[in-house]
């Protein structure tokens, strides 16, 4: 079985860990009274991948709880980081980086359910998230629903073509689930110009154009 790509963290300088999203929590006051809320913000550079800033306050214990909620996933303590999330989100829903990562860390815990809630929650304040929309990829391939998986990772790369995440679960998808061996030959490659190191891709690339030629000899 070839395995989904999950997020990376794109940033220009230092990446943040591997359990938080590139997103930052602002601090201070709160916004002004009637004015429309901020979302989150994609910044795409090139060959360098995207930044992601959130730009709505939080207060001091709302970002206190959420970075202490990133620290216990990174240790692995699963269970008291999704509690901790939980209460993240609870106490500030408007807030699109704590769902996203409680979305994965459910996932990544076999909660699918839970996981899709909380990813298509996310995607009401940050509807154009490439993160939210690969993740959301691979759970509709794992719960059979085909057809919206490549959707979502075409969502994915429309706001960002060079996410390689999404590129070759996309690839995958086409080429094991779908059957469309042209799609899947084409995102292969478009991967290959962004991973050009993955010999393992290098291999299936040679498996397709040779079944392709089949289908194409008399």
């Amino acid at each position: 079985m070839r395995p989904e790509l999950h997020r990376a963290c794109h940033r220009r300088r230092a990446p943040l860990p591997a359990a938080a999203l590139c997103l930052a929590l602002l601090q201070g006051c709160a916004a002004t009274p009637g004015a429309p809320a901020p979302s989150a913000r994609i910044e795409i550079q090139q060959d360098v991948g995207f930044t992601i800033t959130e730009e709505r306050h939080a207060s001091g214990d709302v970002r206190g709880s959420y970075e202490e909620a990133v620290r216990l996933l990174e240790r692995g303590e699963q269970e008291r980081g999704i509690a901790m999330l939980q209460q993240v989100v609870a106490e500030a829903p408007e807030l699109s980086a704590p769902l996203i990562d409680l979305g994965i860390a459910e996932h990544r815990a076999g909660n699918l359910e839970a996981a899709e809630e909380h990813l298509v929650a996310a995607l009401a304040l940050a509807p154009d998230h490439p993160i939210v929309h690969n993740e959301l990829g691979i759970i509709y391939r794992k719960t059979g629903r085909f057809d919206d998986a490549r959707q979502s990772y075409q969502r994915a790369l429309a706001v960002f073509p060079g996410y390689h995440y999404a590129r070759r679960n996309l690839a995958v998808l086409c080429d094991l689930y779908l059957g469309d061996l042209d799609c899947a030959l084409q995102n292969y490659e478009a991967y290959m110009t962004t991973v050009p190191a993955d010999d393992e891709a290098s291999m299936w690339i040679a498996d397709l154009r040779m079944r392709l030629d089949q289908q194409e000899s008399p």
